[in-house]
């Protein structure tokens, strides 16, 4: 077995334990700061909208691409006669294409003067310039429909980790990490400014899915743990969930490893190799909501669960037996005759001394003179605990002092 593997099997079986639930503190800052980060983001920069979504008329090329095609194209832009294309987006594809998005355009008067341009600079026929325009009602109706779908996905999600679980807690944490793994993509976008299309809806959605069933698994295996908690003293609600964490901690490392070494390869073959496309704006998409969900479903979304299920009466009064029991334990394995020792100032020393006046190897000791030097040892431990205060002593009359005491030698010594 690997050493990855050897501590999966130390982790699960609680050998080996990292308190994530104590700590969830550290882990809402980190959470805190991100998505700070990501508001920020998103109120300086804003969302790089495409002509999906505002509008606008998008035209493509064939070239030689080169270092110098960007700049180019765009003085190309200024010497066409149309007014307001400064904002426009110019973009190369691979080695042999280039993309130009404007602002809408007239389709009988502005059109032609921009494809001249642009296939004049690109050493083509005009014809040979392919365009296309898209309306802002389209692009609005995008957007109408994409958050509609949103909030129908999180009331699903809602109901149905309700539905799964019974426990509207464990709905609660969960929309909740989705609500930070959310933010975390969207501020991302921002503020790398990527642009926004139909494929990074297609991507959010897709990763929610993903944070989800990361989330699931987690609070499967803490359901798994509290099943009988209550009519148990063994752990408290936080102990159990945080056992629950350390035991799905390697499948979640491993999977979500897995699932993000193509999604990046992906991202790294649309950012800077073709450049241009929806591969580039899905593959953000994934990978930032991959790794997210995988934070936040460890991080973020049990220790909140535990927190909110030890506000519980039922999960307060569990702690309280716990920590009864634990003391009583901790008290118990102290031992009592250090207890006593310490309560005599030593006096106990002198039981060892009337055990040890009787040596096992006497030869005319037998079992009945065993049986004497017991009695004397335990006379002279009540005796000594006697003094020291601890046993009560009971007066001795004087006709039972002058009664015959039974002997304790050995048969054939007695008087007979």
């Amino acid at each position: 077995m690997s050493r990855f593997g050897q501590l999966g099997h130390r982790l699960y079986t609680g050998e080996v334990s990292y308190d994530f639930i104590s700590r969830r503190r550290r882990w809402y800052a980190i959470s805190a700061i991100l998505i700070v980060i990501s508001l920020g983001a998103l109120g300086i920069r804003g969302l790089q909208f495409g002509i999906e979504f505002k509008g606008g008329a998008d035209f493509r090329a064939t070239t030689t691409v080169n270092s110098q095609t960007v700049d180019n194209m765009q003085n190309a832009l200024d010497r066409s006669g149309v007014p307001n294309l400064d904002d426009s987006t110019i973009n190369t594809i691979g080695g042999t294409q280039v993309r130009v998005q404007t602002r809408t355009l007239d389709p009988t008067s502005e059109v032609p003067k921009v494809r001249a341009a642009i296939g004049a600079e690109a050493k083509v026929s005009s014809d040979q310039v392919t365009y296309s325009l898209i309306g802002a009602s389209w692009g609005s109706q995008i957007t109408e429909r994409a958050l509609i779908a949103l909030l129908v996905f999180l009331v699903l999600v809602g109901l149905v980790i309700w539905a799964y679980f019974r426990n509207g807690t464990m709905a609660g944490a969960g929309l909740v990490a989705l609500g930070h793994d959310l933010i975390l993509t969207i501020g991302i976008y921002a503020l790398v400014g990527f642009t926004v299309t139909p494929s990074t809806l297609i991507g959010v959605l897709t990763i929610l899915g993903y944070s989800l069933y990361d989330t699931v698994v987690v609070f499967d295996k803490v359901r798994e743990n509290t099943r009988d908690l209550r009519s148990s003293t063994s752990r408290t609600y936080s102990e159990a969930a945080n056992l629950a964490l350390n035991q799905v901690l390697v499948r979640s490392i491993n999977t979500t490893v897995i699932g993000v070494l193509p999604v990046a390869a992906l991202l790294f073959a649309g950012a800077f190799i073709l450049g241009e496309g929806p591969l580039k704006d899905l593959a953000l998409a994934l990978f930032v909501g991959m790794v997210s969900g995988a934070y936040s479903s460890i991080f973020l979304a049990t220790p909140l669960l535990a927190q909110l299920k030890e506000r519980d009466p039922e999960m307060r009064k569990l702690a309280t037996r716990v920590a009864n029991r634990r003391a009583k334990e901790s008290a118990r394995g102290r031992g009592d005759v250090t207890a006593v020792n310490g309560a005599t100032g030593g006096a106990t020393d002198g039981v060892e001394d009337v055990l040890d006046s009787h040596p096992d190897d006497d030869p005319e000791s037998d079992r009945g003179g065993h049986r004497g030097r017991v009695r004397e040892g335990a006379t002279a431990l009540t005796v000594t605990r006697a003094a020291a205060g601890t046993v009560p002593v009971r007066p001795v009359s004087e006709g039972a002092a002058k009664r015959p005491q039974p002997q304790n030698k050995p048969r054939s010594q007695r008087r007979k």
